[in-house]
C-alpha cells in the first residue's frame, strides 16, 4: 500500500512544499512555493493593500490556512522590516507534525533575512487558539479549526490559502465567502492563488471589485478583489 503520510517536495524554485499523498496535492504551487506566496500575498496582497492605506495600522489580516507557516513567517518579516504593526488571525485543522516543518527550508533561501529564522520555528511550536505578540510589530493567534466553526475577527486583508476548489469544494462556497466577506472591514481585500470563474463570479456577487491580476509563476491570473469603501 502507497504511504499516506505527508512528505516534503522540492518546487521549481528551489524551496520545499509539502505533499499529501491521500488527496494528491501540495501546499504550494509545484512552479515555486516560495516565488508563489510573494507574488500572491506580498505583492498582490499586503504590498498593493498598504499602498492604498498607508499610516492605516494596525493591520489585522486573516489567513485561511497556516499550513507550512510561510505567509505567516513573510508577515512577520513584512511588519518588522517595516516597523508597522500587523494583527494577524490564521487556522489550521490538520497542523503539520514536527519532523515536516523543521525540515523546511524556507529559513534557507534568503541570506539578508538569517536574522528572523529562528522566528519560523516558533510560530509551529507556539500554542494554538490562543494570540500572544512575537515581535514589537507582529501579534499572531492560531486556531486549531475550521473556517466552517472560526468565529472571525475584522480583517483589512484576507489570505485565501486553502487547498484548491478541486480538493476543499467547501471552502470555497458561496456562504463561505460570504462568511469572510462580513468580517472585512472597508476597503479590505482579499486575496488568492486561485483564478476559478465560480470563485470570481461569487465575489462579484458579494459586492467585491475585482482586478486583473497576473498569476505567480506557472498561472496566467490569480484573484484579487476589493471591498467598498
Amino acid at each position: 500500500m502507497e504511504n499516506q503520510e505527508p512528505k516534503i517536495i522540492t518546487t521549481e524554485d528551489g524551496s520545499h512544499s509539502v505533499y499529501l499523498p491521500a488527496i494528491n496535492e501540495s501546499y504550494h504551487s509545484s512552479h515555486g512555493a516560495y516565488k508563489e506566496s510573494i507574488h500572491v500575498f506580498f505583492l498582490y496582497g499586503l504590498d498593493a493593500w498598504y499602498a492604498r492605506n498607508r499610516g492605516k495600522f494596525p493591520i489585522r489580516i486573516f489567513e485561511v490556512g497556516f499550513g507550512t507557516g510561510l505567509n505567516a513567517w513573510l508577515t512577520l518579516i513584512w511588519a518588522e522590516q517595516n516597523q508597522v504593526p500587523v494583527l494577524y488571525h490564521t487556522i489550521e485543522p490538520y497542523p503539520l507534525e514536527k519532523e515536516i516543518y523543521e525540515a523546511l527550508n524556507f529559513t534557507q533561501l534568503d541570506e539578508t533575512l538569517t536574522h528572523f529564522n529562528g522566528y519560523f520555528k516558533r510560530l509551529h511550536q507556539m500554542s494554538w487558539d490562543k494570540g500572544m505578540p512575537m515581535t514589537d510589530y507582529f501579534n499572531i493567534k492560531k486556531e486549531k479549526t475550521t473556517l466552517q466553526e472560526v468565529q472571525l475577527y475584522p480583517a483589512d486583508l484576507v489570505f485565501f490559502d486553502a487547498f484548491s476548489p478541486k480538493k476543499q469544494p467547501e471552502l470555497w462556497t458561496l456562504e463561505m465567502l460570504k462568511k469572510i466577506e462580513d468580517s472585512m472591514n472597508p476597503s479590505a481585500a482579499f486575496v488568492t492563488y486561485c483564478a476559478a470563474g465560480h470563485l470570481k463570479k461569487n465575489l462579484q456577487s458579494l459586492g467585491l471589485s475585482l482586478d486583473e491580476v497576473p498569476g505567480p509563476p506557472g498561472k496566467k491570473e490569480m484573484t484579487r478583489g476589493w471591498k467598498k469603501s
